[in-house]
């Protein structure tokens, strides 16, 4: 994972809030479980136990690895649907191979991000390349849906592709933390990523002993799920470490301090809440049962897609 150096130091800076700003507190820190999804690959359920009132406009997000595979270990998803929301797919290390039955598709890798829009449906797959799969190797990302309103859930899908060197890259006041700021809007500076409802989406890299102050939205809620590591969150100085979520309320500045001894690699998202209702299940999101039930029948008629002729598929070499 990419570490702190000198070079922050010429990066443009988020200022340090002023005073009168106040700073959130934590509510709650709350411990990823451990699973697999797709063909089998290890995640960690980083919004297990937050209810999704809290979470709003997010709906869930696996951390994918950190995991050296053997060879012919590496595994990713089959063909599948999606309707509802959106699926954001960042590879902090690795590859991972991207297709969908409405044109977009390419390779995720090294600090790239997938932004994809189901809107009335679509079906996509994530499988990493065949070489990954014959030597192995390192595999390490984020996958987080975020809800759509209900007067955008059957829009258009769409897609988008962030590389790594689209990412805008900012430092803290003192140069001890690496931001990159994929989506949205962090004291004057904006991200890549074009969003549906206003939203906030940064990985940061915060040296031992270092300490990050951001504005924050005081309309958005704000998460930090720590990615590697271990450090300290908010006016408490509430200690956590990797697979770890810390959920702030109440301001608009954030704290985040790396530890003694570790770096902390924390990815911290915020939103402005929608507030409608919710009925997930399964690969949909929609307002209630009645449309997800009509989102499984439109699956099943064909109506979300068809898998490319030239679709790609799961390599799996033995």
């Amino acid at each position: 994972m990419p570490a702190v150096t000198a070079d922050t130091m010429t990066l443009p800076r988020v200022a340090v809030p002023t005073p009168e700003r106040r700073e959130r507190r934590v509510k709650s820190i709350t411990t990823a479980p451990t699973g697999h999804e797709g063909e089998g690959f290890p995640v960690r359920r980083a919004f297990y136990g937050v209810s999704l009132a809290d979470l709003d406009p997010f709906i869930h997000m696996d951390q994918m690895g950190e995991v050296h595979y053997a060879p012919y270990e590496p595994k990713g998803t089959p063909w599948h649907p999606h309707r509802g929301f959106e699926t954001v797919t960042y590879m902090i290390d690795g590859t991972f191979l991207h297709q969908d039955s409405h044109g977009g598709g390419g390779v995720i890798q090294n600090g790239s991000t997938q932004w994809m829009t189901a809107g009335r449906g679509i079906l996509h797959i994530e499988t990493p390349p065949e070489d990954l799969v014959v030597r192995g190797g390192l595999f390490h990302g984020i996958q987080l849906w975020v809800n759509l309103p209900s007067r955008s859930k059957m829009i258009e899908p769409a897609y988008q592709n962030l590389e790594a060197e689209h990412v805008t890259l900012l430092s803290s006041d003192d140069g001890g933390a690496l931001i990159r700021l994929i989506a949205g809007d962090l004291g004057g500076h904006k991200g890549p990523g074009s969003t549906r409802t206003p939203i906030v989406l940064v990985h940061a890299t915060i040296a031992p002993g270092a300490q990050m102050t951001l504005p924050w939205n005081a309309n958005y809620n704000a998460l930090a799920y720590v990615l590697a590591g271990n450090g300290s969150v908010g006016i408490e100085s509430a200690p956590v470490k990797m697979g770890q979520l810390a959920m702030f309320v109440d301001g608009d500045s954030i704290t985040l301090r790396g530890g003694a001894h570790e770096t902390l690699e924390v990815l911290l998202l915020g939103g402005e809440p929608i507030g409608e209702p919710v009925a997930a299940y399964g690969p949909f999101v929609m307002n209630t049962k009645a449309e997800l039930q009509q989102a499984f029948e439109d699956f099943q008629r064909g109506l979300l897609g068809v898998i490319p002729e030239d679709g790609i598929q799961p390599f799996r070499g033995r």
